[in-house]
């Protein structure tokens, strides 16, 4: 046996010292076979048990630790509590805001209401004794959703209160009592923006502001008849020097901003209804009348002032309005049906031609009778 160890020694070194005599050879390192022959190789030679070893596999590594795997499902259990608590909250919040978007807050509070009930909900004395565990179960269960709804209620209400401050005008009474001796005055609402001028912007000279042509005409003219309104969406700062400009002799009895109108669906609008007037002695002339008022009823629409040098669309509308004041109809809102949402001025020009025809005629025909 120890021949045959001996004989396996032999031949691995032989073969091991013709490898490396090979490697050097054709590295081109040693010059000659003599060389190689007289130096011991210095490459590290085999093992002979790494040739008698029957090359064993790699050993199976420990299986983990309990306290690994522990850790591991502890993780899992937290990740999966995360994650619920998230889809709790996210759906909390979801059907929040589609209470919010769907019902009222007087319908939500008589769901809570419902709520409520069920979860004071008590069986009676001698029922028997599963149905006072399953009535107990029950309250149980809709005290969390009843409560969870009374505190929806609670913080939507809070919110809604302050929102009102931003979206409602600022007062129920926007303008002061009437004169007992006016009671019989129109008012008359202007707009600003292309109705009584026009503001432009450009780069090289910023903002500049233009009169309507007629503008001082107009507003001289109509104080003698109404009581007259300027109901702006633009803020306190901008609307109170533009009419200190626009108005120096103080025709102009009120002025309103954006703080007085109604904020609805990202819009300002006149809520004439919060004038403190009569809505049948309410005109409203705008460029823009019947998308920037709740009251389309009272609204005078005209032209869009867009810097023509031969606009006069005040001045035509003048006919019209001192026709409403010297006639007081009951109410405006039944005249203004009548035109049907067509522009008024041109539209009162072509009945009033169409009046002085027919008078005429009957006149002629009152002179033949009589003849």
């Amino acid at each position: 046996m120890s021949s045959i160890v001996l004989r396996s020694r032999i031949v691995s070194n032989d073969c091991s010292s013709k490898i490396i005599y090979r490697r050097v050879l054709s590295s081109g390192v040693v010059s000659s076979s003599s060389s190689s022959s007289s130096n011991p190789s210095k490459e590290t030679i085999i093992p002979s048990q790494s040739i008698l070893s029957n090359n064993p596999a790699p050993p199976t590594p420990p299986p983990p630790a309990p306290e690994a795997s522990t850790q591991v499902s502890g993780r899992k259990s937290w990740t999966f509590l995360k994650y619920g608590l998230l889809a709790t909250v996210t759906g909390a919040i979801g059907y929040a805001g589609y209470l919010s978007y769907m019902c009222s807050y007087e319908e939500v509070e008589q769901k809570a209401k419902s709520l409520r009930a069920a979860a004071s909900y008590t069986p009676s004395e001698d029922a028997a004794a599963v149905e006072k565990y399953r009535g107990m179960l029950y309250s149980a269960a809709m005290t969390v959703p009843a409560k969870a709804l009374e505190s929806y209620l609670d913080l939507r209400k809070m919110v809604e209160e302050h929102v009102v401050e931003f979206t409602e005008p600022t007062s129920d009474k926007l303008l002061p009592d009437l004169h007992p001796q006016e009671q019989h005055v129109f008012t008359l609402v202007l707009d600003l923006n292309e109705t009584l001028l026009y503001t432009d912007w450009k780069r090289e000279r910023g903002w500049r502001t233009f009169k309507r042509p007629g503008v001082g005409a107009f507003l001289e003219h109509m104080a003698k008849f109404y009581e007259i309104v300027v109901y702006s969406d633009q803020m306190n700062m901008y609307v109170d020097p533009v009419c200190e400009r626009l108005d120096p002799n103080h025709y102009i009895r009120y002025r309103l901003s954006r703080g007085a109108t109604k904020y609805q669906d990202g819009k300002h609008y006149r809520d004439l209804s919060k004038l403190n007037r009569d809505p049948a002695k309410i005109l409203y002339v705008s460029a823009h009348a019947f998308e920037s008022s709740l009251q389309p009823e009272n609204c005078v629409p005209i032209k869009p002032y867009k810097l023509e040098a031969d606009d006069t669309a005040l001045l035509d509308l003048i006919p019209f309005l001192e026709y409403v004041a010297r006639n007081s109809p009951a109410d405006i809102r039944q005249v203004l049906q009548s035109y049907e949402r067509k522009e008024v001025a041109k539209e009162f020009l072509e009945r009033s031609k169409e009046y002085q025809r027919r008078m005429q005629g009957q006149r002629q025909q009152g002179r033949f009778w009589w003849r």
